[in-house]
């Protein structure tokens, strides 16, 4: 391994896990030269074995003989990217945050895939709408992947999957779940090039839940409705292809949504408890729903 001691904290190199936020870190401007932390050996080592290409490592000191060692013998690329150590008091006042496991990875963003990519051999898929909470992303990939989804879409104003805090909840399985953005509604041009073809319209809800059926899912709105059926009904479980759409953790999913679904399903409760935290709903129709 590079290792190079941290004596500078003004470093340059040291930008990344120091000064940059998650927002400049994704840089919108320029996807393809975006970056993302991961954080913890088992969430660094899913996202290796995803094909993540690693840019450098902060370590802690006492963590260098067997945490980063361990990762550099399984992956060679580790090898060659700077590997950056201090003791634990340091890395602290560096980062502003308590590390977990000690280590941390610079990682380059991978591309996205398009909605036609993620559904294309699936038979069960998420749906996340306004999902902000990094917490609520993460346990709901973790679900996902333990539960037998098969890909997870969501709408522009959803927390990033590869946030640090997202993917250290997921135990890195926003790296074994296929999942992207769905794009925004595509601009009119004032004036449209000669013989160019119009950008189809995969925007949420209208122009992704009619690619969807297209695609042959059925469209399955976790809500509470006077005509939702219970998650466990025989028509739902029977479907070949479903779509499962959440909805963000203040006022559950626009009513336009819901009105554009096939199906609005519940989860019957007791005490009264009229509804649960995205993630908790998200567990439970995954349980139900992605074994039919």
């Amino acid at each position: 391994m590079q290792l190079i001691r941290i004596t500078d904290f003004e470093a340059p190199e040291l930008d990344i896990y120091a000064r940059l936020s998650e927002g400049q870190l994704l840089n919108r401007a320029e996807p393809e030269k975006g970056i993302f932390i991961a954080e913890s050996p088992n969430v660094i080592m899913r996202a290796l074995e995803s094909g993540c290409q690693p840019l450098s490592f902060l370590v802690e000191t006492r963590h260098i003989e067997t945490q980063a060692q361990m990762l550099a013998d399984r992956f060679p690329v580790c090898g060659q990217v700077p590997v950056y150590t201090a003791d634990l008091e340091v890395l602290v006042q560096l980062t502003g945050f308590p590390m977990t496991r000690g280590i941390l990875c610079a990682m380059r963003r991978p591309p996205l895939l398009s909605v036609e990519e993620i559904c294309a051999d699936a038979r069960t898929i998420v749906v996340l709408e306004e999902v902000e909470n990094p917490t609520n992303i993460g346990a709901i990939f973790r679900s996902a992947a333990a539960l037998g989804v098969d890909g997870v879409l969501l709408t522009p104003g959803c927390s990033n999957p590869l946030y640090r805090r997202a993917a250290r909840v997921s135990m890195g399985t926003v790296f074994q779940i296929p999942w992207t953005f769905i794009p925004e509604k595509p601009r009119k041009r004032r004036r449209p090039l000669p013989g160019a073809a119009e950008e189809p319209d995969r925007s949420w809800p209208d122009g992704c839940i009619s690619l969807l059926h297209d695609m042959g899912f059925k469209t399955a709105a976790m809500a509470l409705s006077d005509d939702s059926v219970p998650i466990d009904d025989p028509v739902l479980c029977g479907e070949d292809r479903l779509a499962l759409v959440l909805g963000t953790e203040g006022d559950g999913l626009a009513a336009k949504t819901i009105a554009g679904c096939d199906y609005t399903v519940r989860i019957p409760m007791a005490h009264g408890v009229d509804s649960l935290n995205v993630a908790a709903a998200g567990a439970v129709a995954f349980y139900q729903l992605a074994r039919r």
